[in-house]
């Protein structure tokens, strides 16, 4: 069974060669030491960091919506689509991903806790922190428990079975990309872990009726309220609304897509995970992600999913940790032999893109499956 880190609350490349053996519990201790590290020193820089970020979002929410309210003047419509959309990225990852994660529970700080924070997202977030830290973090890219592989519509592994519907994956995934955070909102629900009897019809009843609530809340605000507020500017004001939320799932598709599915990124059976130590489960979740590279403001405006091999190692640990640790898992993991994935972002994105093109047809041959635990092929 997969071995989830204990503070969490909660397919290969043919052309990849797998990684040469090494200890894993070795890496496992590598790895230990340093989050341990980061944990001890926890404190007022990190304090200051988040508390920045949530003040910086306020502005940008608050400034955005006003300049929107006189919207009818063009510069005023772009400077306040700019700010709200910059707003809503940060909201959505920087702050709602990671403090959901549990990484400033230590602070007990209820305004940015994991227990009391609901995000500005279709998708309620007792039923978000499920699907991503429970399960997507616990099984990471193994091919029939980890729900985020290929989102149960894409074919993403040579693993998963190839279906005619298939072939469409490269336009339906192009089609759903304006509209993920609602699409993720449905994903939530897990209405196939109804029709596989893994979820009682009661509980997905319940959850469903709470999302349509949530979301008849988020589209009120922002396309009802809000341009009703703005008088004159009603419309540019919910034209406004309209592309933030638009330019927001776009964005954090784009920096989903590019941490979970370039190449490089390798996919597991469940037998590979059969008794799964910590070391394993590390050197799994190192082979499953990929980083994409970049400045300071790309990685805040990722929420430092930039990071993705750092944050699915420690997902509990403060996001603006990731870029000072990162050289240091790069260097353990190399002298493991275990492949960094990173790249810069058009890199990582075509990759994606080529890799939901290719996985859209019938396997030409049969890949090797990933190795989590470090077997020499030989």
């Amino acid at each position: 069974m997969a071995t989830a880190l204990p503070t969490d609350p909660a397919a290969p490349d043919p052309s990849d060669a797998p990684p040469r053996s090494t200890d894993t519990e070795a890496l496992g201790r590598e790895l230990d030491r340093i989050r341990a590290e980061v944990l001890a020193r926890r404190g007022a820089e990190d304090a200051r960091y988040i508390h920045t970020v949530v003040a910086v979002h306020r502005r940008l929410e608050v400034g955005g919506r006003l300049a929107l309210a006189i919207s009818l003047l063009p510069p005023a419509w772009l400077a306040g689509t700019a700010a709200l959309t910059t707003a809503k990225i940060l909201e959505n990852l920087e702050l709602g991903h990671n403090i959901m994660h549990g990484q400033w529970d230590w602070m007990r700080d209820p305004a940015i806790h994991s227990t009391t924070w609901e995000w500005d997202n279709p998708t309620p977030a007792y039923a978000w922190k499920h699907t991503h830290n429970h399960i997507h973090h616990t099984w990471t890219n193994v091919v029939g428990r980890d729900r985020d592989l290929g989102f149960t519509v894409l074919r993403m592994s040579e693993e998963q079975p190839w279906r005619p519907v298939h072939l469409l994956q490269p336009f339906y995934t192009a089609l759903g990309a304006p509209f993920f955070e609602w699409l993720a909102a449905l994903y939530d629900l897990e209405a196939d872990a109804v029709l596989q009897r893994r979820k009682p019809l009661r509980a997905f009843l319940r959850d469903a009726v709470n999302t349509v609530c949530k979301g008849a809340r988020q589209a009120a605000k922002d396309y009802l309220l809000f341009p009703l507020l703005a008088g004159p500017s009603a419309v540019p004001c919910l034209l406004g609304n309209l592309t933030a939320n638009t330019a927001r799932s776009l964005w954090a598709h784009t920096v989903i897509f590019c941490g979970h599915f370039p190449d490089g990124v390798r996919s597991f059976t469940e037998e590979e995970t059969e008794h799964e130590t910590r070391g394993q489960w590390y050197l799994r979740q190192a082979l499953g992600s990929a980083n994409i590279e970049g400045g300071t403001a790309l990685h805040v405006l990722t929420g430092n999913l930039s990071h993705q091999i750092e944050h699915h190692l420690f997902p509990d640990l403060p996001s603006n940790r990731y870029a000072e640790i990162a050289p240091r898992v790069r260097d353990v993991l190399t002298a493991h032999g275990i492949p960094y994935t990173t790249g810069p972002l058009l890199q990582q994105y075509a990759s994606t893109w080529a890799r939901i093109c290719r996985m859209a047809l019938p396997n030409l041959h049969r890949a090797a499956p990933g190795r989590p635990r470090g077997e020499d092929p030989a």
